[in-house]
């Protein structure tokens, strides 16, 4: 267990938060799309679209049960001063989850058809390519809050 004085900075800073959602959502995305992968599509290997079976289902399965989690907390410990009623926060972060969706998608085929990486290496990579640019899109968009209010909250918390 972490000390105290740790958890204390994590709650204490907003992109230390978002790390704490976002690995969190992660979690439930890569070991749910293992599970499937491993256990329940690995022998089912037809080709749709390009994408083999196998991993093309156990990520779209995979990343909507992360997307959810990651809403979840994102929207009750990293933004809750957000003043956007929950359903138009949650329309607004699921329409950059989709985005999002896409992307992750379009890398994970050219790591594994072209860059020939095993789909349980290139599903985390994909996703840890985009982490960056879902936090100030989610903050500005999803959340409709500043970067000023960020700046003013990490000073005002800091004092």
């Amino acid at each position: 267990m972490p000390p105290k004085g740790i958890w204390q900075a994590i709650l204490g800073n907003q992109m230390l938060r978002f790390v704490l959602s976002a690995g969190i959502g992660f979690i439930v995305d890569i070991s749910t799309f293992n599970i499937l992968y491993y256990l329940v599509f690995k022998n089912n290997t037809q080709a749709v679209m390009g994408f083999r079976i196998n991993y093309g289902v156990s990520f779209c399965i995979s990343y909507v049960l992360g997307v959810v989690v990651n809403f979840l907390i994102t929207r009750y410990l990293v933004f809750s001063e957000s003043k956007l009623p929950p359903a138009q926060q949650f329309i607004r972060f699921l329409s950059v989850a989709c985005i999002g969706f896409f992307a992750n998608l379009f890398i994970l085929k050219i790591m594994v058809m072209y860059l020939h990486f095993p789909p349980p290496v290139a599903r985390p990579a994909a996703a840890l390519s985009l982490f960056l640019a879902s936090f100030f899109i989610h903050k500005l968009f999803s959340f409709n809050l500043t970067l000023r209010h960020h700046a003013r909250n990490n000073n005002t918390k800091g004092n």
